[in-house]
Formats: C-alpha cells, structure tokens, sequence
C-alpha cells in the first residue's frame, strides 16, 4: 500500500499558460536539471523557497502546481497503471 500522495503539476500549469522553462529558470534562479525534476514529478524533498519563487513568478497559488491525491484515489491510479501496462505488453 502506497499511500496518499503529492503529485507536483508544474509541468501541466507551464504548458496551459503556454511559460518555457527557460524563462522560469531565469526569473526564479533554479537550475535546469532541479526545475526538470519538478516538472517530471521526480522529487522527494520540496525547496519551499523555490516553489515560492515560482508561484510569485507564475502569479499562481500554491494549489495550481501542487495536487494532494488521497490513498484511495492513489491505488485506483496504480491499479489503471498497471492495466494499462499490461495492454502494451
């Protein structure tokens, strides 16, 4: 059992709001490599500083880039996952 989860929606918010990552990188003074982690949802300590200075550049609340999925919704999603996995196999 995995648990209820955070998933960082970065990512999606950047691409509705049509923002390249360049320009992110360059008014929020985050490198490459840590902004591509947190637009690909792969990091497991959050620099709240960063993620500050992000959302006062976006002009967006914590909550457009930032989603909490509850331990049931979380399997249901492992569950798809899986399926799907297995369709392509």
């Amino acid at each position: 059992m995995e648990g209820s989860k955070i998933i960082i929606t970065l990512e999606d918010y950047r691409k509705e709001h049509n923002i390249s990552k360049y320009k992110i990188i360059k008014n929020c003074g985050v490198g490459s490599t840590q902004l591509n982690n947190y637009c690909n949802n792969n990091v497991s300590r959050i620099d709240l500083p960063v993620l500050a200075r992000i959302c006062d550049y976006l002009e967006c609340d914590i909550s457009d880039i930032l989603e909490y999925v509850p331990e049931k919704e979380s399997e249901l999603e492992k569950e798809y996952d899986e399926e799907q996995e297995a369709e392509l196999e």
